[in-house]
């Protein structure tokens, strides 16, 4: 293990359990409040919550592969979600995410070469009347196209 590494993320969910582990249910919160605190949940922390929450590893490691929100790498100090709900699909979401893919330099789940941006799907961001919809960050942008997001993204990069 890189303790160099792992050992001050450990030592966040260490301090997290507590408050989760007499929980009925309390994984799922107790998975959102590390990630919260930390942008992801370490792999190396599936062993601690297994142990706290009295799970197999395989449950854990599970329940956060199943819920697309959990994140099992540390995103990219600006996280670009590009909506692929059918309606943002038909108004020319697919493009949008190609050409963002290509301005980017990484596909669907990375994080770009510089670390600044990662690139997510999202499924539905209650914007479909307003397609295709973007989430940066925490702000919603609709009506988007791929010259606006371009400088959005440019934006944001100034500010690195």
């Amino acid at each position: 293990m890189n303790t160099s590494v792992e050992a001050p993320e450990l030592q966040t969910v260490s301090r997290l359990l507590p408050e989760f582990t007499q929980m009925p249910g309390g994984l799922l919160p107790l998975l959102h409040a590390v990630q919260e605190a930390l942008g992801f949940i370490p792999t190396s922390a599936v062993p601690l919550v297994a142990e706290a929450m009295n799970l197999s590893r395989a449950e854990v490691h599970g329940v956060i592969t199943y819920y697309h929100f959990f994140r099992s790498k540390a995103p990219g100090k600006h996280v670009v979600q590009v909506c692929r709900a059918e309606a943002c699909q038909a108004c020319g979401g697919d493009q949008l995410l190609s050409d963002m893919e290509q301005a980017l330099g990484c596909k669907l789940h990375e994080t770009s070469a510089d670390g600044l941006y990662s690139l997510e799907p999202v499924y539905c961001l209650g914007l479909c009347a307003s397609s295709p919809a973007v989430q940066i960050n925490d702000k919603l942008y609709a009506r988007m196209d791929t010259e606006q997001l371009k400088r959005v993204v440019a934006e944001l990069g100034s500010h690195a």
